[in-house]
């Protein structure tokens, strides 16, 4: 099925403080789909072409949507590098869980699943929109998957895949996620953020193998994750 590509020139004037989300190579019914979703809370989608990446250079975006194939990480290094769109929540479409790790370096915020269903993808749309937006709490909860290293209180050893994180704790994924209440020490790093260590206890864990980790407010090594959750916020 064909696609037409949408130039941004010709369309209408947005909205004034309206959202602008770029949507990279989408197939007519994942753009249909997607820019509806997004619409419902107020954003603004552009079809880019995959050439087009450049753009990001030189306009300004709230975010992007992009499917994880070989050109991915190039527009995603693009993107961040960009210094007009450096912190914008960046969003995989499809791809494996090995696409997704291997994007994670560069903070790729979330991961739209395929085949892509109206309700998934506007869940996923409305737990980003105050990122997206803005629109920000005082313990905003940032979705970016990374890797994560675990040791355990017992000395026990695993890595996870983070979900979301905060100044408080991170919500992630792992094979064998831990008990509620095992006392553990984290590490990751994030984009310009170089590895950190800090101290929690996990505080829940689901039947589809995430966990919660609620970090140790006496281990002072939160502070240069809150300098850069503060940097990424007001960026």
């Amino acid at each position: 099925m064909s696609t037409t590509i949408v130039n941004a020139s010709a369309l209408p004037n947005h909205r004034k403080n309206a959202a602008r989300i770029a949507l990279f190579d989408l197939p007519e019914p994942s753009y249909a789909l997607l820019s509806e979703c997004f619409r419902q809370f107020g954003m603004e989608t552009v079809l880019f072409a995959g050439e087009e990446a450049q753009r990001l250079q030189r306009e300004k975006f709230e975010a992007c949507v992009l499917p994880l194939g070989p050109a991915a990480g190039n527009i995603i290094e693009l993107t961040r590098t960009s210094s007009s769109n450096s912190h914008i929540v960046i969003f995989g479409l499809g791809g494996t869980a090995q696409d997704s790790m291997r994007f994670s370096k560069l903070c790729l915020n979330a991961v739209f699943h395929e085949p892509l269903e109206r309700s998934a993808a506007l869940k996923l749309v409305s737990s980003t929109r105050t990122l997206v937006l803005h629109e920000f709490r005082r313990y905003v909860r940032i979705p970016v998957m990374t890797e994560v290293r675990v040791v355990l209180g017992d000395g026990g050893r695993m890595t996870a895949t983070s979900q979301e994180i905060s100044l408080g704790g991170m919500s992630m994924k792992s094979t064998h996620p831990p008990d509620p209440g095992t006392p553990l020490e984290v590490s990751f790093s994030l984009l310009t953020l170089p590895r950190v260590y800090v101290r929690g206890n996990v505080s829940w864990r689901k039947s589809n193998k995430s966990f919660g980790v609620r970090f140790d407010v006496t281990d002072d090594r939160r502070q240069r994750l809150k300098e850069w959750l503060t940097a990424y916020l007001d960026s």
